[in-house]
């Protein structure tokens, strides 16, 4: 057990749970505002190869727009392009299913399938290889916290470890939460996504504010996929999401569609992915303690966890009432 619980645990937690915190608080924007965000994987596909794309370009010194002495800056430019790519994918999803009144389901699993093999084939284009970008120099990634302390600070495990991205998830929360209860924009949101028809009789552009609702869950999505590409690894690798767009849809349905609750359950899975990490070689077979648990069985827990919080607690979360419903405006 020592071996297990460690600190080691602790900062593998807060690591894997960013990713989860950004693309959920991304999908309760979208889905406050009544409009189903199944796309969170693809969301964050589109942000992890485009941050690791323009990041390699930006780091060399072949980058034409980037000035001289700037690639340091080089993953600051792929966070935002990987900001600006998740938009734009989302404004697409926004336009298929408010605009057009697609079915939100199918238009969110239709850029799930696109962008588990689009990115291959841009991959191939630019870099001759459809497996995965370049591996990026490690002083072109995003930064930890340690490189913003003082010199006369001492460098704590936690300043090391976490990335600023991780800080940046945490204050996203805090002003989502503020946004959300405490400012006219998060109360019309909400009404949009509870009773359209009351809000646009009290002069709410029902359309428009959905339309913000997605493309911000495409950005916060865009951001959390950065991190996952110049963050937490050094490069993009194919569907290297692995399913963490629908865990992260999972901790908003947990979390009831409320920042605080949401991130505590991203923090459920980010811990039940860690246990993986920390288990692999420790953990033996009860009737032969000789021989390790296979690897396979262990990689299964995050999605088991996912699939038994989904079932023991999808039946108390209320959604928003309009929530998948296209919305039209009375004539």
């Amino acid at each position: 057990m020592r071996q297990i619980f460690t600190f080691q645990l602790l900062f593998s937690t807060i690591r894997l749970s960013t990713p989860l915190v950004l693309a959920a608080l991304g999908g309760l924007y979208s889905e406050r505002s009544g409009v189903i965000n199944i796309a969170l994987e693809g969301l964050l596909l589109s942000g992890a190869f485009t941050a690791a794309s323009v990041t390699y370009y930006a780091g060399s010194s072949a980058a034409p727009w980037l000035p001289a002495g700037y690639t340091q800056f080089s993953p600051w430019v792929g966070l935002g392009a990987a900001i600006v790519a998740g938009a734009l994918v989302a404004y697409i999803i926004a336009l298929a299913c408010i605009k057009f009144k697609a079915d939100q389901v199918v238009t969110g699993t239709g850029i799930n399938i696109l962008f588990i093999g689009l990115p291959a084939v841009l991959s191939g284009a630019l870099f001759l290889s459809s497996g995965s970008t370049p591996q990026i120099p490690r002083e072109n990634l995003l930064p930890t916290l340690s490189r913003f302390l003082p010199s006369f600070v001492p460098q704590w495990r936690i300043f090391t470890d976490v990335s600023v991205i991780s800080l940046l998830a945490l204050v996203v929360v805090l002003v989502t939460r503020h946004v959300l209860y405490r400012t006219p924009f998060g109360l019309r949101l909400r009404a949009v996504g509870e009773n359209p028809e009351a809000a646009d009789a009290a002069g709410v552009g029902v359309n428009r504010m959905r339309y913000i609702g997605v493309i911000l869950s495409g950005a916060l999505a865009g951001v959390g996929g950065a991190y996952l590409s110049i963050g937490q690894s050094s490069l993009f690798t194919r569907n290297m999401a692995a399913g963490r767009g629908f865990i992260a849809l999972a901790a908003l349905i947990f979390g009831k569609w409320r920042p605080t609750q949401t991130m505590l359950a991203c923090l459920l899975f980010g811990l039940a992915d860690a246990l993986t990490i920390q288990m692999q070689g420790v953990v033996k077979l009860p009737w032969n303690p000789a021989e390790d648990i296979p690897v396979q069985f262990i990689q299964m827990i995050p999605y088991v966890v996912t699939i038994v919080v989904l079932a023991g607690f999808i039946g108390q979360s209320r959604a928003p009432r309009a929530l998948g419903t296209a919305y039209e405006k009375e004539r």
